[in-house]
């Protein structure tokens, strides 16, 4: 079974900065892709940025220049630094796994989601 485990969430002024980041855990051998999506209260849920096996990311406009996604493929985690922060940068955060490989199976998984939340 594969469980996604985020962390370093929480509130931050506007312009300032905050790090998330994302464990992979299970008998996974391979993982395609890993990312960040949100989802703010009343909104439908977003890509923020994603990454590849080979570093290439992928950001939302939106994020373009603030924020960087990041990856280590030998320990199956992705982080996300995300600086000069908007209050319109408040939103549950996700964590996902695309094509992912494990001794049994294959498939998508998403994190439980942490809180980001940005005070004017």
């Amino acid at each position: 079974q594969v469980q996604l485990v985020e962390s370093g969430g929480g509130l931050v002024q506007a312009g300032g900065s905050l790090r998330l980041s994302c464990a992979a855990s299970g008998s996974i051998f391979e993982i395609r892709t890993m990312g960040w999506y949100r989802q703010a209260p009343g909104k439908e849920r977003e890509l923020v940025a994603t990454i590849i096996k080979n570093s290439n990311a992928n950001y939302a406009d939106s994020v373009k220049g603030r924020f960087t996604i990041s990856r280590d493929n030998a320990k199956n985690t992705v982080s996300l630094q995300m600086n000069s922060l908007k209050p319109e940068d408040t939103a549950v955060y996700y964590c996902t796994a695309h094509g992912v490989v494990t001794r049994t199976a294959a498939g998508d998984y998403w994190g439980q989601g942490t809180q980001v939340t940005v005070s004017a």
